[in-house]
């Protein structure tokens, strides 16, 4: 059965012997109850789960129920890094797609990895979303691997804790066995980090056994994981973000929808970053305390140390621009609308505050 056809039988409740095209026309907010199928590798909690449980529950409200998003958690329907493919054939009709496993089907979403000065996470998401919205550009390479864009997500600002030891300067980098996160490990080999290849959650275990001597991560995860437990510093780097994963669709599902229902879709996409970047500044707060009340010394690093940080990213920056090129895009271009764009929102909340403060 094609990914249409899955689609108009499930959305279209007790139709029998119906034409494609008959099932397709009735999925409608108006006429039938549509209820989507959505994929998540990750568990039931978390900043970023409740989110996407936000997402979902705006959707049923901005539908007067008409619309429902049945979410399957922990991997039930595909791994992460199965997610690009499941989506693009049907096994879910949307679900989290995490830029790092796709490298190349997902360079243009990939522009929210990069190591730029943008540490705040509602900003960049802000940023994102409007980027993944009205470039056609990147619409066009998400078509090719029928997928449309919904919402972003943002892991926040990459910081890095240690045991044993702290970083103020760059100079405190070398030497040291850390794991780290993307461009922002890369920066660190390049000032003579030596890195090793742990995963977050095995952190805990690598600083406590000594295999490395710090992590890179982001402050919600630290609490969440306990390795405070294993920490005695913890540096603010203030540098940048992880943000190139978000909520995709499958393309000839979503035009498949009713104009009405697509638009519910986009809405509450876009609504996600507001709700996300209020639940995860106050669990990122909440976990800086953590810190403080175990004894591990936070230190924010200076200004002109965090500078040379940005400057030997740029390299990666560039990679980024060439890599983009070479798939069709104009990197720098679009690069220059990126920052545009983090200009704007930093902008917008330096005069307005925060969306969930302005009220």
């Amino acid at each position: 059965m094609s990914v249409s056809a899955k689609f108009a039988y499930r959305v279209t409740r007790g139709i029998q012997g119906a034409s494609l095209a008959a099932l397709v026309a009735s999925a409608n907010v108006a006429s039938a109850q549509v209820t989507l199928i959505a994929g998540e590798a990750g568990p039931n909690r978390g900043a970023r789960a409740a989110s996407l449980q936000s997402f979902a529950d705006d959707v049923a409200e901005r539908s007067g129920g008409e619309v429902t998003i049945d979410i399957q958690w922990g991997g039930a329907l595909f791994k992460s890094g199965a997610a690009l493919q499941s989506i693009s054939n049907g096994v879910a009709d949307l679900g989290t797609i995490i830029s790092v496993y796709f490298p190349q089907e997902m360079i243009g979403y990939g522009i929210a990895d990069l190591p730029l000065e943008n540490p705040d996470a509602w900003v960049g998401m802000r940023a994102t979303d409007e980027l993944m919205r009205s470039s056609g550009s990147l619409q066009d390479n998400l078509a090719a691997s029928n997928l449309v864009y919904i919402g972003t997500f943002t892991t926040s600002a990459v910081n890095i804790g240690c045991q044993g030891t702290t970083i103020n300067t760059v100079d405190d980098i070398k030497g040291l066995k850390e794991r780290g996160v993307g461009a922002y490990g890369d920066v660190f080999r390049d000032f003579g980090a030596n890195m090793v290849s742990v995963s977050i959650y095995d952190a805990y275990q690598a600083l406590d056994s000594g295999l490395i001597d710090c992590s890179q991560g982001y402050s919600y995860a630290v609490a969440a994981l306990k390795q405070q437990e294993v920490m005695s510093s913890y540096t603010m780097l203030n540098w940048g973000q992880v943000g190139a994963l978000g909520i995709f669709m499958n393309k000839e599902i979503f035009d498949s929808l009713e104009p009405e229902v697509r638009k519910i879709l986009e809405e509450s996409g876009k609504a996600m970053a507001d709700t996300l970047g209020e639940l995860i500044s106050a669990d990122n707060e909440k976990a800086i305390e953590t810190l403080h009340d175990t004894g591990v010394e936070v230190v924010e690093m200076e200004a002109t140390e965090r500078s040379k940080l940005v400057e030997k990213g740029h390299s990666y920056i560039d990679e980024w621009v060439e890599r983009a090129d070479a798939t069709g895009f104009d990197g720098a271009a679009l690069l220059g609308e990126y920052r545009a764009l983090i200009k704007k929102y930093t902008a917008e909340r330096d005069e307005k505050d925060y969306p969930w403060k302005r009220n």
